[in-house]
């Protein structure tokens, strides 16, 4: 068991490891008896975007390995690659959504009853990159008022912490147990990704990117179909068969 995210360079110059077995900073990290796998993305190095539709067909691609082997198809590697946000019944972004500086769904300030989503369980907020190459999570009302055109952004909710605290509609014993999966920034070009190895509560998926990754604003981004493809190491996150069409997929794909 890893119990610290594990430099690119040890991990290439591990014994039996080639280099490349591994292609991102990515390990299995241990936190109060559960176990994640975390993704660490230095944006000065690789080129983090979204992927929703197949650009020649429409059609979206739905699942993280359609969009391994359409990046096959086209000579791209895929390297890593989790779902992004918040969908709805039509397995369409329900919430903000850029894909390439092209704005496909807008911001989303409805106010629901938090008992039909997570979603609705304020504050939500935004994870975005800019077009100078930096990334932020902000909540959606923050967002809106910076007012900055992102390049790449999704909404989802709820936010998990709020510079350096917990959310506070978390309860720190909630029977609520679930597969999760989160982002932060922990420098405008450092990106963080999380998804659990077994199911956990919000309050102790918070306190991880609070008290273990060192995160001051992190979006939770889904729960029961997380999943986190790294390129060597194959899926980590939910069951295959709890997991539904996306709505958006994060990828990195080798430079070519």
């Amino acid at each position: 068991m890893l119990h610290v995210l594990l430099p690119l360079a040890l991990v290439v110059g591990a014994p039996g490891c080639t280099p490349t077995a591994k292609a991102l900073d990515s390990g299995e990290l241990a936190f109060e008896g559960q176990n994640y796998r975390v993704v660490q993305l230095d944006l000065k190095r690789e080129q983090l975007g979204l992927y929703w539709r197949d650009p020649q067909s429409g059609q979206p691609f739905s699942s993280i390995e359609s969009l391994r082997q359409w990046g096959e198809a086209h000579g791209r590697r895929l390297l890593f690659a989790t779902n992004a946000g918040i969908y709805d019944h039509k397995f369409a972004p329900l919430g903000l959504y850029v894909e390439n500086g092209k704005t496909v769904v807008p911001l989303n300030l409805a106010h629901g009853n938090p008992a039909s989503g997570n979603f609705s369980l304020l504050p939500n907020g935004v994870f975005a990159i800019y077009p100078n190459g930096h990334a932020a999570v902000r909540t959606s009302a923050a967002f809106k008022a910076e007012g900055k055109p992102a390049q790449w952004a999704t909404q989802s909710g709820p936010m998990l912490l709020i510079d350096g605290k917990l959310n506070e509609q978390f309860v720190d014993d909630s029977s609520s147990l679930k597969w999760r999966s989160g982002v932060c920034v922990k420098t405008s070009t450092e990106v963080v990704f999380a998804v659990s190895e077994a199911p956990v509560n919000f309050h102790t998926f918070g306190r991880l990117f609070r008290d273990r990754l060192g995160c001051r604003d992190a979006l939770y981004l889904d729960g029961s179909i997380s999943q986190l493809y790294v390129d060597g190491e194959g899926y980590t996150g939910a069951p295959a068969f709890m997991v539904k069409p996306y709505a958006g997929i994060f990828a990195v794909f080798a430079k070519p």
